[in-house]
């Protein structure tokens, strides 16, 4: 009898709510998965109007023989609407920004991204995590496929293909908001070297704000090879680790997270010997996390998180906190920087030789 008075009854309830959305979580994102698999968002758009459930259970691919479909459709639309991705008006289901970027043809769509993240390679890493806890290989990634990340990438093409696309969606989103909020960060430059942005995505959106400015994007060769440039954009081929093309400035967009400190660090010194002296402009412009606990934005630091470990996960990398970059730079030897935050969870940093 003792336990029946051991916990106050409000909180263990609450306690084993949040247990299992926990534990559950899983659903949300198998929901938004299928969802984007089956084109939902796209047929609800082309419908051009509040789709009723009976319209979109026509329109939606199931098997012939798939029974009780109408009511699987409607439990499914039922967690994707309490998730905050569509909205469920009398006459039908309508999109809102959150679904409309999952359009395959929106401009700033994030489906490939959506896809590549749902891929059985990046999700099943996270079933072994307690394995790789247990063994000595470098990232429970490599527990399951026995090669990392990015050998996997270049032998399995069809991911490879995806994980472009993701990259291509992540560059558009990013250059959206960089050059409505970042601009004043490359105003003035005469010459820029984009490195290690395959797609070029980033460069063309500099080269078209600024036409003034001189751009390289330097890439390994194969992702280059059929890059056609212009008279302000020229790609090149070839390794940061070896030479970085001479520069006023050096950008890299989501490139030091994929690395270890000493390896930041390494690349990081070499853009200090390839770019001008601060007195000419010089700098180098890194699009990064940078981990931020807010607690009036918990939404925001979790979503920091998630990628964080993910790339534990994934890469056996990291996102960093402000000190870390500030170490960073220091062993690099630069004399300052400045972290502006207008990136979504990412920030726009400008270190200084």
């Amino acid at each position: 009898m003792a336990m029946a008075n051991k916990y106050n009854t409000e909180e263990l309830v609450q306690a084993h709510v949040l247990f299992r959305n926990q534990i559950f979580a899983f659903i949300n994102s198998g929901s938004l998965r299928c969802a984007v698999q089956f084109g939902i968002p796209d047929v609800i758009h082309s419908h051009g109007k509040p789709m009723a459930l009976s319209e979109l259970v026509v329109l939606v691919q199931t098997h012939k023989n798939r029974t009780h479909c109408c009511a699987s459709i409607h439990r499914l639309m039922r967690v994707l609407v309490h998730s905050g991705f569509f909205v469920e008006l009398e006459e039908g289901y309508v999109l809102i920004l959150a679904s409309r970027l999952l359009l395959k043809y929106e401009s700033l769509s994030v489906r490939a991204y959506a896809l590549m993240t749902f891929h059985l390679a990046m999700v099943k890493p996270w079933s072994f995590m307690s394995n790789w806890f247990q063994n000595d290989d470098n990232v429970p990634f490599y527990t399951i496929e026995l090669k990392n990340f990015w050998e996997y990438n270049a032998k399995e093409t069809s991911f490879s293909d995806l994980f472009n696309a993701a990259m291509a969606n992540d560059s558009k989103f990013i250059v959206y908001l960089m050059m409505k909020e970042c601009k004043a960060a490359f105003e003035g430059l005469s010459s820029l070297v984009d490195v290690g942005d395959g797609t070029g995505i980033v460069a063309w959106a500099i080269v078209e704000s600024f036409p003034n400015m001189k751009c390289t994007m330097l890439d390994l060769p194969r992702l280059v090879a059929n890059c056609q440039g212009s008279e302000k954009l020229d790609f090149v081929g070839g390794s940061m680790f070896e030479a970085i093309p001479l520069s006023t400035t050096i950008l890299h967009k989501e490139i030091l997270h994929d690395w270890d400190d000493e390896t930041c660090i390494k690349i990081l010194k070499k853009c200090k010997e390839a770019i001008a002296s601060k007195e000419n402009g010089g700098k180098v412009i890194v699009i990064d996390v940078v981990l931020d606990n807010q607690k009036e934005d918990d939404g925001f630091f979790l979503a920091q998180l998630f990628l964080d470990t993910t790339m534990f996960v994934v890469l056996a990398c990291k996102e960093r906190a402000r000190k870390e970059w500030a170490q960073l730079f220091y062993e690099a030897s630069f004399s300052h920087h400045k972290i502006t935050r207008a990136l979504g969870i990412k920030s726009l940093i400008e270190a200084y030789p």
